[in-house]
């Protein structure tokens, strides 16, 4: 039985700090790396995040290599049995991409630290300096198609009256005013939101705690399913964290976002 037992996806630094010794965490922080070593929660082990990306143009944004997945794993000291808490500074871009790649490895066992280290520091809480030793070894893992959107799989659901499509970029991106890519727009019929704007900066940066309302009145609604994206599948590792913590029952993340979407020349946008 975890010590984690009973608690939803998204818990609060209260629920952590008193499970820090719990042997089957794995606590993965994903702040730069100067913030990491400056001070992070207590057991703490570092992420790159730039490992958890595939990072080659155009689309930087895509699931890396299995090899590259299983030695980042490995360091982790990956088992059937780990618990994974997630977090960042920045209020879930990354740690929420984290959870997706859990997802993508079929690994459910897991939770995201609500507003991540900016309400850990909000709530004075301790900070420690000590780097844990990376575990040895490769893990060996099956990834699962399930929680990715590949290009083709968007473009085949377009118009369907049961998907919603999640654009977290900002709104000049969204427009096309801002433009990041060979073309600038967004995807037919997509909702833009920005994901930024579903975090509360007076609350370190915890989710907004209007969001189910929020996300049903701009139509993203439980009965659909959901494909969320920005450029590279960054910021919208927080708008697919939050659709799942919500219980969103098809929450799908298209990882090769506008970098790839924006970057193909026979690909369907609108302005």
């Amino acid at each position: 039985m975890s010590a984690f037992s009973g608690l939803p996806l998204v818990i609060e630094p209260a629920d952590l700090a008193t499970r820090l010794q719990a042997p089957e965490l794995i606590l993965v922080d994903l702040s730069p790396a100067a913030r990491y070593a400056e001070g992070h929660i207590p057991g703490a082990r570092w992420v790159d995040s730039k490992r958890t990306q595939l990072g080659q143009p155009p689309a930087p944004g895509l699931l890396p290599e299995q090899a590259q997945l299983e030695a980042l794993f490995g360091e982790l000291g990956h088992h059937a049995d780990a618990l994974y808490v997630v977090y960042d500074d920045e209020g879930g871009g990354w740690a929420g991409r984290f959870i997706w790649l859990l997802d993508v490895i079929g690994h459910g066992r897991y939770h995201f630290l609500n507003g991540g280290l900016q309400a850990w520091l909000g709530e004075g809480r301790e900070l420690s300096q000590t780097t844990p030793p990376a575990a040895i070894g490769i893990a060996s893992l099956t990834l699962h198609d399930g929680p990715t959107a590949s290009r083709d799989y968007l473009q085949s659901r377009l118009g369907a009256t049961d998907l919603a499509v999640w654009d977290a970029r900002s709104p000049a991106e969204f427009s096309g005013e801002k433009v990041l890519a060979a073309r600038g727009g967004h995807v037919p019929g997509a909702v833009n939101f920005e994901w930024t704007a579903g975090m509360d900066p007076q609350r370190g940066l915890r989710i907004r705690a209007d969001m189910a309302e929020v996300l049903e009145g701009l139509g993203i609604t439980k009965d659909k399913e959901v494909i969320t994206h920005c450029q590279t599948h960054r910021r919208s590792g927080f708008t697919y964290l939050v659709a799942k913590a919500l219980g969103y029952p098809r929450v799908k993340a298209y990882a090769g976002s506008w970098s790839e979407w924006g970057n193909l020349p026979d690909t369907p946008i609108e302005h």
